[in-house]
């Protein structure tokens, strides 16, 4: 049995025609359905509309999971403020929102091989190596704030209080069970920006990568407009300065997470990454601060200038030693060449 090839556009409209006037007409049909359908121009089109179609989705979703924040009013006034159970169940949905935007998208508008593969949701190989590029993830974000609120303090911005080690040590073990729970939520978002998104702005390479890292860092700030409205990431300030802000922060922040997540072909050393920004990295600000001192994010830590510093002095060391691009080829674990982990980052697979 043959299978029958779909006709191309318009040529089921020239089998109709009849005639010798029919045959020249079914001719010139075929001819324009042909360049239509090879045309180049129509590649831009079908090359992002993967990207954004997850963009509607993911910010739609992050609009949705804060509405009942928006609707009664919300406003985060301090940086020790705690956060209520309303506020955690809501930021608890937005966080899923990149990773279900991610999951239709691979499984609808672009299927074809496993999501896990497409959105590189496996453990770094080989496994001791990937222990040490998750370690890495922890030990990056870390270094970055310490010397951030170090920064701080040189400059009289940050209120550091004095060490002591009792209460450290008991807030460092209770530290490392919210990483460890909050986890899973993080996969949420970076199965959607460092498992999706990056990868597939990134296809080609050359001034297209510049573009991804720019692209997907503002994309990563703006998703985040719905808490920034409410004060969340800079509490008491109004939204035309917290949003330049979080474009700067993300903006940085993310080859930072990149570099993790090319280097071991993996999206979970990015994952440990990113909580522990969102987590330890927020709670050592307030951990180290004098107990009465008023606390601005925009002068301490990585969501303010001092963080930025910190983080735009490594993406340019990264920068220069090559380290933000795509790599050709990588030794497999056998001793042999296979293909590389940025190869396969950026392709998907």
């Amino acid at each position: 049995m043959v299978e029958r090839t779909p006709p191309r556009p318009g040529e089921e409209a020239a089998r109709t025609v009849r005639g010798p006037a029919g045959f020249h007409l079914a001719a010139g049909l075929r001819s324009v359905a042909a360049m239509t359908y090879q045309s180049t121009a129509w590649e831009p089109v079908r090359r992002h509309r993967g990207p954004v179609v997850y963009l509607a989705i993911a910010c739609l979703g992050m609009w949705v999971a804060m509405s009942p924040l928006l609707i009664s009013g919300f406003r985060r006034g301090d940086v020790r403020e705690e956060t209520g159970a309303l506020a955690e169940a809501c930021i608890s949905a937005a966080m899923c929102a990149p990773a279900l935007a991610a999951f239709l998208v691979v499984r609808l508008v672009e299927p074809g091989g496993r999501v896990r593969d497409a959105l590189a949701l496996r453990w770094p190989r080989p496994w001791r190596r990937g222990v040490r590029d998750c370690l890495l993830g922890l030990a990056v974000p870390a270094g970055l704030t310490v010397v951030a609120l170090a920064l701080g303090s040189a400059t009289g911005t940050y209120p550091l209080a004095e060490l002591r080690w009792g209460p450290f040590l008991g807030w460092l073990g209770g530290m490392a069970v919210q990483v460890a729970v909050s986890l899973p939520l993080f996969f949420g978002e970076e199965l959607g920006w460092q498992g999706y998104l990056f990868p597939r702005l990134a296809r080609g390479g050359g001034a297209r990568l510049v573009t991804a890292y720019l692209l997907t860092g503002c994309a990563f700030a703006l998703w985040h407009l719905p808490t920034l409205l409410m004060g969340g990431q800079y509490p008491g300030r109004p939204w035309y300065v917290s949003v330049p802000a979080m474009l700067l922060s993300c903006t940085l922040v993310l080859p930072v997470f990149t570099w993790l997540r090319l280097r071991s072909d993996s999206v979970l050393p990015a994952v440990l990454a990113h909580a522990f920004v969102s987590t330890a990295s927020v709670g050592m600000v307030k951990q180290f601060a004098a107990p009465d001192a008023a606390l601005d994010p925009l002068h301490m830590g990585l969501t303010g200038w001092p963080g930025w510093l910190a983080m735009g002095a490594l993406v340019a060391v990264l920068a220069a030693t090559g380290r933000l691009r795509v790599p050709t080829t990588t030794p497999s674990p056998t001793g042999g060449a296979s293909a590389s982990a940025g190869q396969r980052a950026v392709s998907g697979r």
